[in-house]
């Protein structure tokens, strides 16, 4: 198995594992509650790392079909988790902080905080460029061995 595959592995149950875990916080916000609902960004959390979870099994089957070099396939795969994970670490952290039911909305609440408007544009093209631009490397690679 390349380190593609194996860190796309690693990544699945990772993923899956918060998914897991945030459904107990999620059931645990429900029941302690009294509108019986859990945060926004609690629900968005615990979607999320299920779907991340799955995603990145096909991550790793992609870079298994791909014909690109190792290095290539894992840098690609490593890439996208990253974004992965920072996108569910932010919804971690909004549903702990309690702080918006929209991380987009204007001004950009942290905590107590507003981050700068443009470092979270920023961040949302970097991820939109990494997780579609590493995609389409696994892709032409899957394309070329076909």
């Amino acid at each position: 198995m390349q380190a593609a595959e194996t860190l796309a592995i690693l990544a699945a149950g990772s993923f899956f594992l918060v998914g897991l875990l945030t459904g107990v916080w999620k059931y645990q916000q429900i029941h302690t509650r009294e509108s019986a609902e859990a945060h926004p960004y609690v629900n968005i959390a615990h979607r999320t790392a299920l779907l991340y979870a799955f995603a990145c099994l096909l991550l790793a089957k992609f870079a298994q079909l791909s014909v690109l070099s190792e290095t290539v396939n894992t840098i690609a795969v490593a890439v996208q988790i990253v974004f992965f994970a920072a996108a569910v670490l932010s919804y971690v952290l909004h549903g702990w902080l309690a702080d918006t039911d929209n991380q987009l909305r204007k001004p950009h609440r942290l905590g107590k905080g507003a981050l700068p408007g443009g470092l979270m544009v920023a961040f949302m093209w970097a991820l939109i460029a990494g997780e579609i631009g590493g995609f389409l490397v696994l892709f032409y690679g899957v394309i070329l061995g076909l």
